[in-house]
């Protein structure tokens, strides 16, 4: 199938911003991976207190999303955004200068609270730059190029870091801040993104005088989607970088560069994958994409007990590529469909909230995640582990299968994209 035949049509506007994401996702790339190593060997931080430093970035996601989703609803979802990208890079930035650890849990604190606060924001500028019936394709787009931008910089970065030479980090941190004020200066001058969309909702970009989250709450199958959401992230996205590179390296005998080779497995398979994901999943309903996705995942950890199980070597190292290729392709399921789903279910008043509310789920997922992978295995249970959260992803899929039919046909189908034309 032709290339172009897969990528959306979507708006000029909406690819510029998408591009401005990829850029921002670009410096994350260049600093998170090196985030933990940095405040250790450069700094002179201990471990214990540098892993807490590092798990303060995702809880300031429990005030930064429904945050964002509130400003969002009260003064459209524009300038929330590019605030929250400006207090991001000064949070990045700051790592500059961190040489204590209250200066570190500072640093962290400020980058986790724009993140947060932008992303419920940008999902609602997405979710209202096209018709509703091609959320699907704009959302695919954005984890297509989003994981483009980090790859570019996780790739970037090994050519640029070197633990001998500090100042090496200080010009990754540096052009991380750069990336998000970009993208902050992108936003903040690009016109609104609903221009080239005449049959778009309501515009979610004009202030509307919603309240607090009350009236979000009140809705059970949001609710539901949001747990659903929640466990996902806790059990499949926190685990890829938590309980999956340490039993793959200490259990299953996968040294540095094989493991790194099971990382760049995954990061190719979501970008090759994505678009042509989007393209099978065309007139089906969003619901069963996301009880596919956790279904992938589920058989993706199932099978990682299987793959350490081979031992080292080229055995091994096969087995866990196979195990993060399939994981992969769950992540192409999840992104055309949930965020989608999520602002199909909202009014244009409470399309803030909602968006807040469904980042909020995944940034509890992110906190609980690492800290249950901790605690088992420190006590030997890394394989029974795998196997617990295979359970849980599957009662996911089970539990999306069942909560279909509470959702309208209108909001529950991913519509065919339209291939891009020429002209763009």
């Amino acid at each position: 199938m032709a290339l172009h035949r897969l990528v959306p049509r979507l708006p000029r506007q909406v690819w510029l911003v998408l591009g401005g994401d990829a850029v921002s996702a670009l410096g994350s790339g260049l600093t998170l991976p090196f985030l933990l190593v940095y405040l250790h060997q450069v700094q002179g931080i201990e471990l214990a207190v540098a892993g807490p430093i590092l798990s303060t970035i995702a809880v300031m996601g429990l005030v930064g999303n429904p945050l964002g989703g509130l400003l969002t609803d009260r003064f459209g979802p524009r300038w929330p955004a590019t605030a929250g990208l400006v207090v991001a890079a000064a949070g990045t930035a700051g790592m500059i200068v961190v040489q204590s650890a209250w200066q570190g849990f500072l640093a962290a604190a400020v980058y986790g609270l724009g993140v947060a606060i932008t992303e419920p924001s940008f999902q609602t500028i997405l979710g209202t730059s096209v018709p509703a019936e091609r959320r699907s394709q704009v959302f695919a787009a954005r984890h297509a190029v989003f994981n483009v931008g980090l790859g570019a910089g996780s790739l970037l970065a090994a050519f640029t870091v070197s633990f001998s030479e500090p100042r090496t980090f200080v010009v990754i941190y540096l052009l991380d801040a750069g990336t998000f004020i970009a993208f902050a200066v992108l936003l903040g001058l690009t016109a609104d993104t609903r221009a080239e969309a005449p049959d778009t909702p309501a515009p979610a970009s004009t202030p509307a005088a919603g309240g607090g989250y009350r009236e979000v709450l009140s809705d059970r199958v949001l609710l539901r989607i949001c747990v659903c959401v929640a466990a996902v992230f806790a059990c499949g996205y926190a685990q890829h970088y938590s309980a999956y590179p340490v039993f793959a390296t200490q259990v299953g005998g996968l040294d540095a560069s094989e493991l790194q080779l099971t990382f760049v497995a995954n990061t190719l398979t979501v970008v090759l994958a994505q678009l042509l994901v989007l393209r099978l999943l065309a007139g089906r309903r969003r619901s069963r994409g996301f009880a596919l996705s956790a279904g992938l995942m589920a058989a993706a950890w199932a099978a990682v007990p299987v793959a350490a199980l081979l031992g080292g070597g080229t055995a091994g190292a096969t087995g866990f590529v196979v195990v993060m290729t399939v994981f992969a392709v769950g992540e192409t399921l999840m992104s055309p469909t949930v965020p989608a789903l999520v602002n199909d279910l909202a009014s244009d008043s409470t399309r803030g909230r909602y968006n807040g509310a469904y980042t909020l789920a995944g940034t509890l997922g992110q906190v609980v995640g690492p800290a249950m992978a901790g605690v088992a295995l420190a006590g030997g249970h890394g394989a029974a582990f795998f196997v617990v959260l295979a359970l849980v992803l599957g009662l996911v899929t089970v539990e999306m299968l069942r909560l279909e039919r509470r959702l309208p046909p209108p909001v529950n189908l991913v519509s065919a994209p339209r291939a891009r034309s020429s002209s763009g």
